[in-house]
Formats: C-alpha cells, structure tokens, sequence
C-alpha cells in the first residue's frame, strides 16, 4: 500500500519503520530530518512538502498537538489539496474540539478521517506491540486494518464518530498520570517508614497493581530515572489540561485532574518539562524531604 507519514517523533519513527518492514511504500515528511534520513536508509520517500504525503492511499500523521497538527494539515493547504476518497489516520492525542473541526475538514475536502490514538511508550512503537483504538468510518477501517495490525498488537473498535477516540485516549492519559502521581505519593510514605522502594514496588507490581501503569513507572520512579523521556512532563501537562476543557462543556467535575495539572505545572516551570513522567512521581518523593 502507498501510505504518506506525517510526524516522525519518538513514536512515529519506529511506527513507520514497522510499515517499511511489512513491504508497503512509506512517503516521509517531518519536520526535523535527522529521522527522515534514518528512514530513507530503510526505504522510505522523503516528501520536501507535507502535502506531498496526501498523494497516497492511506495518510498517518502522528504530531505533538492541536497547534502543530493544524498547522502542518490545515493552514499548509495539505489537506485542502488532497484526493477526495483519501483515508487519514489520525494517531495523535488530539482535543475534542480539534477532533470536531477536523471532522469538518476532512468532510470538505471529501477525505475520511479515522481516530486511532495508540496506546504504548516508544518501545511497543518500535516493535509493533501498540494497542490502538480506532473510530471512523467502518468501510475505511476495514481497508487500513492490515497496517493497524503492523503497528499493534489489537485494535479496539469504538464505533463512527472519531471523537470516541479521542475521549478515550485523554482519559486513559488522565488515568495513567493519575497513577505516577499516586505512586511516587505511596513511594514516599513508605519510604518514610523505611520501606525500600524497591520492595514497595516488588509488591505492588506483584499484587494489588500488577499493570503496566506501574510496572512501567514504579521501577523508574525507585531509580529516580527521570531522562531519556518516550513521554514527557510536558506532554503529560497538554493531556491533563485536555481531560479538563473536555470536561466543562459537559459538567464533568474532574477534581484529581486539576491537582494534577498544577503539580504538573509547577515541574515545567521549573525546567522539567522534557523529563520523562516518571519525573512526576519523583517530584513527590522529593516534596515530602527525601531524596
């Protein structure tokens, strides 16, 4: 299949490396182009415009946020300039008034948008172990369903309109900062009774919370290992602030998230937006007087 990819971050290179490997002709843009150069040596196309992704089949865009994806699909003209019966699959966590608003352009230049947020840090991108969740157009996730099958390991279907999606991805996003921060909270109380943070996380990850959540987190956060982020601080601030404007038009109190986002807030203002979220439940350890 001719697919273009848009976004090549620490998730999409190794996404679109798994579709090269799967024999498909993979058209690449991004905007940095060291990862571009990496997978021309794979066998990808490198595109000089994103516009140029929309002539293909199937478009994958995997970019940072609202601001980026609009400026990169929308005001570029990219979208506007594509073929009507494309199919897009939209990969990013998005809010939903921007999932809205794309709806609507995608309508208009007669492309068929599909949700597919996937779930996972940058080493299930990288090995294909993603669990993805999809809403669109059904006929259209029936076309692309061999490559959602490349890219991970199940696809959850969650009906027609790409917004079911979307809200599913902020809030699982909500649930898994809400988890770091409970963690290194437990961490620091236990600590503090001179439990090691290794054995509380034995146990944890062993009984009550054997999830990835925290089998993921939990040892990072017993190390304090805070660099080389697959998700960061600063992400984690966009996501917790998506649950939240997502929640007031439908009166949706979400009293843990604005706890969240101000602990958050505070790391980035401190110079720890690029550090790895695990950061977050350090930060707590360190609130309490301990190291």
């Amino acid at each position: 299949m001719r697919i273009g990819f848009i976004g090549l971050g620490s998730m999409g290179k190794g996404m679109a490396a798994n579709l090269l490997k799967a024999g498909h002709q993979v058209l690449v843009w991004n905007r940095s182009q060291g990862a571009v150069e990496t997978l021309v040596k794979q066998g990808a196309v490198a595109l000089k415009h994103p516009g140029e992704a929309f002539d293909a089949e199937v478009v994958i865009s995997m970019l940072a946020d609202d601001a980026v994806t609009r400026s990169i699909l929308i005001d570029s003209g990219a979208l506007a300039s594509s073929k009507p019966g494309l199919i897009h699959l939209s990969m990013a966590t998005l809010s939903v008034a921007f999932i809205r608003e794309m709806v609507e352009a995608h309508a208009s230049a007669g492309v068929q948008l599909i949700a597919a947020p996937v779930f996972g840090r940058n080493d299930l991108a990288e090995s294909g172990m993603l669990n993805i969740a999809v809403a669109g157009p059904q006929a259209a996730i029936a076309k692309v369903q061999p490559l959602l099958d490349v890219l991970g390991q199940k696809t959850w279907p969650m009906g027609e309109d790409p917004l079911n999606a979307g809200i599913l991805k902020i809030a699982t996003n909500m649930m898994l900062i809400s988890a770091i921060e409970a963690t290194g909270e437990a961490m620091a109380l236990t600590q503090s009774y001179g439990v090691a943070n290794t054995d509380f996380v034995d146990f944890i990850t062993s009984t009550l919370f054997a999830a990835p959540a925290y089998k993921v987190y939990g040892p990072k956060i017993a190390r304090r290992e805070t660099e080389g982020a697959g998700f960061t601080l600063r992400l984690g601030l966009k996501d917790v602030g998506l649950a939240l404007k997502a929640g007031e038009p439908n009166h949706v109190p979400l009293p843990f998230a604005s706890v969240l986002r101000d602990n958050l807030l505070d790391a980035v203002a401190l110079g720890e937006g690029e550090s790895d979220l695990a950061a977050l439940g350090v930060r707590a350890i360190k609130r309490s007087g301990q190291g």
